[in-house]
């Protein structure tokens, strides 16, 4: 009873506030141009990737969050290369995430045996221990989250442009796929923050759940993309407390059950709303129109 009247005393409950917001920020910006651009299954992919590099590092004997970041940026990358225009393919991914997942269950196998160690590593990764982050870990992980949402608020415009009409963008001298790899590398780090907090095998929910409500919810490209970010926080904080408050309660399964009763409110109150920028028409006429004033006239 002491403990919950005050909660600020305690230093898990306080690193978990400080990574845990910052995290689910970043998660949110990056996951509405997940849903708007249809890369979701990027995301997933992202998931497996996640574990494989996180084991692979612990059987090589380095830190986990240097695999954790370094396989899931270079995956994302490497998927959008192999995609179009920047773009993670479908076909790509489906052929290529079961078999990392494959590889993540030999590093832990290798992990476990060369090692003499135990596999709640495994569980770790696969779950998240967002209450069992340090000060020092929670302040890295809000640094390096902050740092993505800059990034990503930086190249927002251009981004939301290249995302709703890639032709017209590419005519403009917009730098479609430049910013398709860069989007890919942000979603790359935001996976490896997600799981810290939520785990490998749900951190999809974390980046598509907010965002998908707030495209229900609202037709504004940045009004989404802020309801976006601030539904993450929020469900973030409610999973946090409900987990504090029910110790039995996993902390991970309250943040995407939260974010889930969210996505199903808003699903339901607006169950027929497809997020179609209504802005988009006008612009793509207004920019044919100009084309076509601009194009050189026979005789």
């Amino acid at each position: 009873m002491t403990q919950l009247a005050d909660p600020f005393s305690q230093p898990f409950l306080v690193n978990a506030l400080l990574a845990g917001t910052a995290i689910a920020a970043a998660c949110g910006l990056v996951g509405y141009f997940l849903v708007l651009r249809a890369q979701v299954f990027t995301a997933d992919a992202l998931s497996h990737v996640a574990f494989t590099g996180a084991l692979a590092a612990l059987a090589l004997g380095y830190d986990l969050r240097l695999g954790l970041f370094g396989a899931t940026i270079a995956g994302a990358l490497l998927l959008g290369a192999l995609g179009r225009t920047g773009r993670a393919d479908d076909v790509v991914i489906g052929s290529v995430f079961s078999w990392v997942l494959g590889l993540g269950v030999f590093f832990l196998t290798l992990y476990t045996t060369s090692r003499s160690a135990h596999g709640n590593a495994g569980v770790s990764v696969l779950f998240g221990s967002i209450f069992g982050l340090s000060a020092g870990q929670a302040g890295t992980a809000a640094l390096i989250a902050a740092g993505i949402c800059l990034l990503l608020l930086a190249i927002a415009r251009p981004l939301l442009f290249a995302s709703l009409d890639e032709a017209v963008a590419a005519a403009r001298g917009v730098p479609v796929r430049l910013l398709g790899f860069l989007f890919l590398a942000l979603v790359g780090a935001a996976a490896a923050e997600a799981t810290q907090a939520v785990g490998a095998l749900l951190l999809l929910g974390l980046l598509a759940a907010p965002a998908g409500a707030a495209q229900r919810l609202t037709s504004s490209p940045y009004g989404a993309l802020a309801l976006s970010c601030g539904l993450a926080v929020a469900e973030m904080w409610a999973g946090l407390a409900l987990s504090y408050a029910v110790p039995g309660v996993p902390p991970s399964f309250a943040v995407l059950a939260t974010a889930t009763a969210v996505y199903a409110t808003a699903f339901a109150v607006r169950p027929g709303h497809r997020h179609k920028i209504i802005r988009l028409r006008p612009e793509r006429a207004h920019w044919e129109e100009r084309r076509a004033r601009q194009a050189p006239r026979g005789p």
